[in-house]
């Protein structure tokens, strides 16, 4: 059902006279739309989104969550020096005060604050890019490293349990509820074969051998606004699953996201590779805003982290296409089956290349 986005945006403190709006980025779960407004002869934009209140099942504390977060971000870059309308989110109230609009029919939309002269990349343009993107996400995570985690709310319970996110792929294989396993036979068998993996982080986490932090949860680098000019990161940006959890989760997933060779969703496998030359990229440039902060412990896994979050990843993927296609948008028939498998052959070029990795991380620590 389209929105009623003029309404919506009457409902918000937006300034000037509404012009239009379109759909706006790329994302699976949200609906996001850029809107325009004139005031004073010029163009205002404003990002109005839609939380899928099905994936995240308490979009109040996650609401919260965003304005607590952000509320200590510009308090910190003010203090730096920093223009926080830039380089952080910026949420536009409701008329009533609020963060967030629950509409009627059950909806919740919030609206931030447009930052010009920055876009993302859904792959690597600049290698550069990598380099900042890398600055931006540890400095994110500096940035929060005194917040207290008992303040998050935890939105989505064990988000990165990769345990428990394996536990329900071997759920999902039994029921078989769709009869697609037999299509997925080969993916199954890949996971199987590296089930001795899955509780590693978890269980330091759990021994406190591994200190639990406030970390962004899906550094994916479309999820960093890069400067037009400078080519620097400006701003991250999808705050939805900032939770307490583990640093190692943000680089792992980062890494994940930007050293593939080619997209989520490509069919031929012959083009996914792992990619590093940007692996080093990034790891210099987040051990540069973070390292100093990190535990020897958090050092020594990080190359494993990148592996293990591919691979949960993957997990997630054919989990998700064995249970009917209920949590990422698609665009084809099997087309979280594909995603699965870039993300498989990627742990495999990952793992052939472990004593590299290893190196690129010694070198810079």
């Amino acid at each position: 059902m389209t929105p009623d986005i003029q309404n919506l945006v009457q409902k918000f403190t937006f300034k000037g006279r509404y012009l239009d709006a379109n759909p706006y980025g790329v994302g699976h779960i949200n609906d996001t739309y850029m809107a325009e407004f004139q005031i004073n002869g010029k163009t205002e934009k404003y990002i109005l989104q839609r939380i899928n209140h099905h994936v995240f099942r308490d979009p109040e504390g996650l609401m919260s969550n965003i304005e607590a977060v952000t509320q200590h971000l510009r308090q910190k870059i003010k203090m730096a020096g920093g223009n926080p309308e830039r380089e952080t989110l910026t949420l536009i109230p409701t008329t009533e005060g609020s963060s967030y609009l629950r509409t009627e029919e059950g909806d919740y939309w919030r609206g931030y604050i447009f930052i010009n002269d920055a876009r993302t990349y859904e792959s690597v343009e600049k290698i550069e890019h990598v380099y900042h993107a890398a600055k931006a996400f540890g400095n994110f995570q500096k940035l929060l490293i005194d917040y207290p985690s008992e303040k998050i709310i935890e939105t989505i319970p064990d988000f990165h349990n990769t345990k428990k996110r394996f536990d329900t792929l071997l759920e999902a294989i039994n029921t078989d509820e769709f009869e697609r396993a037999e299509k997925s036979q080969q993916e199954i068998e890949f996971a199987l074969a590296r089930r001795n993996q899955v509780s590693v982080l978890v269980d330091k986490l759990q021994s406190g051998e591994l200190p639990e932090r406030i970390t962004h949860n899906d550094t994916k680098f479309n999820n960093v606004l890069i400067d037009n000019l400078s080519g620097e990161g400006v701003c991250v940006i999808d705050l939805d699953t900032v939770m307490p959890g583990l640093a190692l989760y943000d680089y792992g997933d980062a890494i994940r996201s930007l050293a593939n060779t080619a997209s989520e969703d490509e069919t031929d496998l012959s083009l996914v590779n792992f990619d590093l030359r940007i692996f080093d990229y990034f790891t210099r440039g987040y051990l540069e805003s973070v390292g100093d902060v990190l535990s020897p412990q958090e050092l020594e896994y990080l190359s494993f982290s990148a592996i293990l979050m591919t691979f949960e990843c993957g997990v997630r993927f054919l989990t998700d296409y064995l249970v009917g296609d209920t949590y990422y948008k698609i665009h084809r028939e099997s087309h979280n089956l594909d995603r699965c498998r870039t993300q498989f052959k990627l742990v495999t070029d990952m793992e052939d290349q472990y004593g590299a990795m290893q190196n690129v991380v010694q070198k810079y620590c």
